[in-house]
């Protein structure tokens, strides 16, 4: 990065870093947009410069998986097998999970536990998951010459996400370490691919 890019990007985190502890301490709804530019001596002028809004801030973890596996996906083998590029896709986005630095795992883990607190923003993560789900339907059926109404690219994509929300969520408890979940999701996506091996035995795992 330039000199510029990176007063930008130091000011986008700032005011992530603001908005995610003014949330988890005064609530979601309670937190406006002035009290975040404020903490960080910005305009909320300059506020939206980063961010659509507060939704878009706190989803702002949806959007770059989804830029993530759009670009892994978009990289794989046309000849590949889709479920199987899929998969590539899925494990880029863990794997820029696992190399996050230790600020952007606090941000996740904070993000995380503000989604546990806020049903609302539950609501509307799901919504812009269905939303990435869409596109990614989208851009399976590009790659295998299906149209838009076929229902197997969805299908398969719903698939794929089921098995990132079972990792990301079961069993429910705690995650302190962004690495466990990591490890947690990965073993997930391998049970998944077993589970597609004819003669597979869910009794033998």
């Amino acid at each position: 990065m330039g000199l510029r890019e990176r007063k930008k990007e130091k000011t986008r985190l700032a005011l992530l870093d603001a908005a995610l502890d003014l949330f988890l301490e005064q609530g979601y709804e309670a937190t406006t947009i002035e009290q975040i530019a404020g903490v960080v001596e910005v305009s909320s002028r300059t506020f939206f410069r980063y961010f659509a809004s507060k939704e878009h801030l706190a989803l702002w973890f949806h959007d770059h998986s989804e830029e993530v596996m759009q670009a892994e996906l978009s990289a794989r083998p046309l000849d590949e097998p889709p479920f199987t590029s899929l998969v590539h896709a899925l494990r880029a986005t863990l794997r820029d999970m696992a190399e996050s630095t230790p600020d952007d795992t606090e941000r996740f883990l904070k993000l995380r536990k503000l989604y546990d607190s806020t049903p609302v923003l539950v609501g509307r993560s799901v919504a812009r998951g269905a939303e990435t789900e869409q596109r990614l339907a989208a851009e399976i059926a590009r790659r295998t010459g299906r149209g838009d109404d076929d229902r197997l690219p969805h299908l398969m994509v719903a698939f794929a996400m089921a098995s990132m929300r079972v990792g990301f969520e079961c069993p429910i408890n705690e995650i302190t370490d962004l690495r466990e979940l990591v490890a947690r999701m990965n073993s997930t996506l391998d049970l998944v691919q077993r589970s597609l091996v004819p003669g597979w035995d869910l009794a033998r795992g």
